[in-house]
């Protein structure tokens, strides 16, 4: 307890805090618990073949509507910014692969409509490749947008 504060002061706002989450919570705005833990095949996936088994996806198909930029060279693997997203309004899920990692698949994020679409990451790259931003839809069907990234120092291993 902080003198200067008084007992009442820090319930008042761990109280404040514990409403605020309630609410966030109960209008969706709150992060689910994190997924990864039950998408394991995904994650170990080493081709799209693999990942599209794992997922239950069909083949993706070239779009418009998802986006991706970065760098053109990335001068350090360890930390790569990547910004990609999607303006497909029944897009459920989205995707970033980077076809030569260890691991195909680098993120996953689902979707509601409390959720703006685009995204930017740092991810560690370890040698120059082919990044996938892919959309999945309610409807089943897939879309995505490629980007060829040159790595000049390697990031996966640093």
């Amino acid at each position: 307890m902080s003198p200067a504060l008084g007992p009442d002061l820090e319930r008042r706002d761990t109280l404040a805090a514990g409403v605020c989450a309630a609410m966030l919570a109960s209008l969706g705005l709150w992060p689910r618990a994190a997924g990864a833990a039950a998408l394991p095949p995904a994650f170990e996936a080493a081709s799209l073949a693999e990942l599209q088994s794992a997922l239950g996806i069909a083949t993706p198909q070239p779009s418009a509507e998802v986006t991706l930029s970065g760098p053109d060279v990335a001068e350090n693997g360890a930390a790569v910014e990547l910004t990609f997203g999607t303006s497909l309004v029944n897009a459920q899920r989205l995707l970033l692969l980077v076809e030569h990692n260890p691991a195909l698949l680098s993120a996953i994020f689902e979707l509601s409509e409390a959720v703006e679409p685009e995204f930017t990451l740092r991810i560690k790259m370890a040698e120059s490749s082919p990044v996938w931003a892919v959309a999945t839809t309610a409807d089943a069907r897939v879309f995505f947008a490629r980007k060829e990234i040159r790595v000049t120092l390697g990031g996966c291993a640093a």
